[in-house]
């Protein structure tokens, strides 16, 4: 083979290995330094935009030291040793980061279990001396040959990187502030994720804050992450929850898609495309007006769910490292990786498990039906899989449900809803059946490319082909069949959209390979594609909600018009081409996927050109939240006051259940109390407990279920609402109250508090008093 033979000339084998032959390997030399300018140029990017937004510069620094010492180069290392497959220094650092991230929360389990949070640097530290100490690893520090990528790759991954801090920085930094009072006004979910981070920086193994005493049966492997990195660089969790903890974690995730991508088709356009469809691609939305957001909700771009995005991160090597069954058999450094993985997402989202487990099933059929013996690789996989989800399932989340149940068409019947303006219960089978058919036709348009392995149809018997057809297949299918009432379902549609979008990249690489395009055609062809999908939406475009008096037909419209004129396209592709079917197929497939990105951006460019009614959907980072609350005057200071001054042992008392503002009825996601101070509180909010969801039935709203020990809850509330010493004495005897965090305009006109406890702390609104045990 010719050293100048690159990736992209080497056409996959049609039996399932993956060709050894790379192109050549080689060290970067003293004049490569420039090749490091796009990287420079996205961190000082980032450097600028987060002290834009509120983080001191000691914070940048102090957490990108951290970030590069004690997590990023110890993975480094261990996959250099251990991943034995070509790669770039790129491919390097973001399979390193995922490692670290996964060995680092492994560490400071142990490490806050014995009680000494710092121990967690242990790890990097054995690492390190392993690597100076061991000749056979010491090379390892100097990396060796690896491949060299071409330099619009690099270019272009900073240009990605790039653009997922200035879309942080404008949908979520902008709407997200750091100080308070305005801090109060961000994401619902977000204390909620804050008072876990506080559990996990004191207590191990942790436990609801919200609810003492309650086990904490939730993926919570990514709040150790916090914890861990907050203990060592000392910034305040808030600053690493809402700016920069998640950014390295979504870069991250979206290299080694990228790598995925660029394995699976041979091809560094393959590798690109599939960032780019990841990143860009969502379910196109053809109406005119507001949407309610399921149409276009994407994936990677996700501070609003940590655990997904984590998840997701920890996930993707998983899939990489199956994209080589042939090399995995007698590979025992990727073995071990693939363990650490596994058992990493266990605890990160056992949403992925189930899929994963799907998908190597589906290999298992191929390969017994295709060779007629069993696939050992997939069967072990598949064994060490069954395992972390049974664990999961029993251990971690105790066999807690939290809400998930069956339910057909629970999402369309949400959507149908939203789209019709009506109540979504009156919905009957046929509305259901036609949003569902939209979703298919969405997901159609979307992941189109895949249609272009058709051209050779036997490259859909490869295993890591079954493999993600088997992710994707089951994501959607649980997607349409579970129910959740916050459509927590959708978490699947999240976890297998990389993996179809992948199949969708290969297989617009396959067909162009085929068939030998011009790029002059297949411009040409996007163009048309573009031009049709904006008509569409220009002249047969619907507004939502469908106001009083519009029939349902009308949500169908737009969407049966494209799919006339797509018809209509591929009709007349295959009757000018009569003898060249294959080529008129190609075209059909690169038209289908060119119409789905101007289809599910429409909204937003005409929103931001003629300043139109926003796609409140377009972005995954900013789902419909409750009203804004009524913010307490003192609230943060009192709370910050208690963390300064009490121990991580001591039980807290509050009168604090409903959110601010909505106490008829009352939502009980009040964590703020918990989130600030960092304590386990006897009863705070419930609505996110897994005990809360064992009541619940569908139709009832969760946030609104009352408490369900309603003794405890009497106990608690009588000493802010009548105190006397015997109140005081049920509380610290029998709960082992120490503090009590008052809410004072909710304790009526003369609450008495103090003649009872001993007040430490007033400001605002609120009080924090102190009770002796046995008092």
């Amino acid at each position: 083979m010719s050293r100048n033979t690159y990736l992209h000339d080497i056409e996959p084998p049609l039996d399932g290995r993956v060709i050894s032959e790379l192109p050549p390997a080689r060290r970067l030399g003293r004049r490569g330094w420039w090749r490091f300018l796009p990287a420079a140029g996205v961190g000082v990017f980032t450097v600028g935009v987060l002290c834009f937004y509120g983080v001191s510069l000691r914070d940048v620094v102090v957490f990108a030291a951290y970030l590069v010492l004690a997590v990023l180069l110890p993975g480094m290392l261990l996959v250099r040793a251990l991943y034995r497959r070509d790669r770039t220094l790129v491919d390097e650092l973001a399979l390193g980061l995922c490692l670290g991230y996964a060995l680092e929360v492994f560490a400071y389990i142990g490490a806050r279990a014995v009680g000494v949070p710092l121990l967690v640097l242990a790890w990097p530290a054995a690492v390190y001396a392993a690597f100076a100490g061991v000749p056979a690893l010491r090379r390892h520090w100097r990396g060796g040959p690896r491949l060299r990528a071409p330099v619009w790759w690099s270019f272009s991954l900073a240009l990605v990187a790039g653009y997922l801090v200035l879309w942080s920085a404008l949908s979520f930094f902008k709407e997200n502030a750091l100080a308070w009072p305005a801090l109060a006004h961000i994401y619902i979910d977000m204390p909620f994720h804050l008072t876990l981070i506080g559990e996990l920086r004191h207590h191990m193994p942790p436990t609801v804050p919200m609810v003492a005493g309650e086990p904490l049966s939730y993926h919570w492997f990514v709040y150790t992450h916090f914890a861990a990195s907050s203990w060592i660089t000392g910034i305040d969790p808030i600053v690493l929850l809402l700016r920069l903890c998640m950014l390295p974690i979504m870069v991250a995730l979206t290299f080694v898609i990228g790598m995925i991508g660029r394995c699976l088709s041979r091809s560094w356009i393959g590798g690109l495309l599939a960032i780019v469809g990841t990143i860009f691609m969502a379910m196109p939305n053809l109406y005119q007006g507001i949407d309610v957001g399921v149409f276009t909700l994407r994936t990677v771009q996700s501070w609003m769910s940590p655990t997904q995005t984590f998840g997701a991160m920890l996930f993707a090597p998983i899939v990489l490292f199956l994209t080589d069954f042939r090399r995995l058999r007698h590979d025992r450094g990727t073995w071990a990786l693939l363990g650490i993985f596994l058992v990493a997402v266990m605890g990160a989202k056992a949403t992925y498990l189930p899929l994963l487990a799907a998908g190597l099933a589906a290999v298992v059929v191929v390969e017994l039906a295709r060779r007629r013996k069993l696939c050992v690789i997939s069967l072990a996989v598949l064994g060490g899989t069954v395992a972390c989800l049974a664990y999961a399932q029993l251990v971690l989340f105790g066999q807690m449900r939290l809400g998930m149940h069956v339910d057909a068409l629970s999402l369309p019947r949400i959507n149908w809803g939203g789209l019709t303006g009506r109540d979504s219960d009156l919905a009957y089978a046929g509305s259901l059946l036609g949003i569902a058919g939209l979703y298919v036709f969405s997901w159609t348009l979307e992941w189109a490319g895949v249609f272009g392995l058709l051209t050779r149809p036997r490259l859909f018997l490869r295993p890591p082909v079954v493999l993600m057809l088997g992710i994707g297949a089951t994501g959607l299918g649980a997607t349409l069949m579970l129910g959740h009432p916050h459509r927590s379902q959708l978490h699947f549609f999240w976890a297998c959209y990389p993996y179809l979008t992948i199949l969708a990249a290969y297989g617009l690489v396959v067909a162009y390979r085929r068939v030998r395009l011009s790029l002059r055609t297949v411009t040409l062809v996007t163009v048309a594609a573009t031009f049709i999908a904006f008509l569409v939406r220009g002249l047969w475009g619907v507004a939502v909600p469908l106001g009083p008096g519009h029939a349902e037909a009308l949500l169908y419209r737009p969407y049966v018009a494209l799919g006339v004129m797509m018809a209509m396209a591929t009709a007349a592709l295959f009757l000018v081409m009569r003898n060249r079917r294959v080529v008129a197929g190609t075209l059909t497939v690169v038209m289908v996927s060119a119409m789905g990105l101007p289809a599910a951006w429409g909204t937003r460019i005409v929103s931001a050109a003629f300043g139109g009614p926003r796609d409140s959907g377009a972005s995954a980072a900013a789902p419909p939240t409750a009203p804004a609350p009524a913010i307490p005057e003192g609230a943060f200071a009192a709370a910050r006051w208690l963390r300064e001054h009490s121990q991580p042992e001591e039980l807290v008392a509050t009168n604090e259940h409903c959110r601010w503002g909505s106490t008829e009825p009352c939502d009980s996601r009040q964590f703020w109390v918990s989130a600030l101070t960092e304590r386990r509180m006897l009863v705070e909010g419930w609505a996110f407990v897994p005990r809360n969801y064992a009541d619940w039935r569908p139709g009832l709203i969760p946030e609104q279920q009352p408490f369900w020990d309603g003794d405890r809850l009497r106990t608690n509330d009588a000493v802010f609402r009548s105190p006397s010493p015997a109140s005081i004495e049920e509380l610290t005897g029998r709960y082992g109250v120490r503090w009590l965090f008052v809410h004072e305009g909710l304790t009526g006109a003369e609450p008495r508090i103090g003649d009872y406890a001993e007040l430490r702390f007033r400001s605002g609104d609120y009080a924090v008093y102190r009770v002796a045990a046995g008092r």
